[in-house]
């Protein structure tokens, strides 16, 4: 999509969410993940869209396919990448260069769920997480695409939710067996 048109359908969605503010509030489409074998889970999208994880060799997945924590990463780069994209279309910056690289670091005890010699839980979560934001764009000074990229790291849902730490509801159904 050409940034003219990105922009136009910006302007055309924060007009109209002006006007009705609760238009903004909506049920984003659900990921259900399904365990396939081993340690191979196929989550899904609504529109038939699916990817396929697993786990390293180590803790015994096969190591063929990315990880639960790739597509974290991976989803919080794009969004965020996707972010800067529209707000520069927005903005009339022609952007020329765009690349958002997510990285974390994370300790794998979390996942088994041990615990310090001192008793204390090791957390699950990555530790650590950095996004390294490459930009570029025609006759935009750098200071204005620094500004871009911090406003719309802000307004990056994932990047958000990640950084506001967004509590998570838990639902348990036991199957019929």
């Amino acid at each position: 999509m050409a940034a003219d048109s990105i922009a136009a359908a910006w302007h055309r969605a924060e007009s109209a969410l002006q006007r009705r503010p609760e238009m903004g509030l909506h049920d984003d489409a659900p990921a259900t993940a399904r365990w396939d074998q081993g340690l191979r889970v196929i989550a899904s999208h609504a529109n038939g869209t699916q990817v396929q994880t697993d786990m390293a060799t180590e803790l015994g997945g096969t190591g063929d396919r990315v990880t639960p924590g790739w597509l974290l990463r991976a989803g919080m780069a794009s969004c965020t990448a996707t972010r800067i994209a529209m707000a520069a279309a927005a903005q009339d910056i022609e952007l020329t260069v765009l690349e958002v690289v997510t990285s974390s670091r994370s300790d794998l005890r979390g996942l088994l769920g041990m615990h310090e010699s001192d008793g204390t839980p090791v957390p699950a979560t990555p530790r650590d997480v950095q996004m390294h934001v490459r930009i570029g764009a025609r006759g935009a000074p750098d200071e204005r695409l620094r500004t871009l990229v911090e406003q719309s790291c802000e307004c990056s849902p994932i990047a958000r939710a990640v950084n506001d730490a967004v509590p998570v509801g838990l639902r348990i159904e036991i199957a019929s067996r």
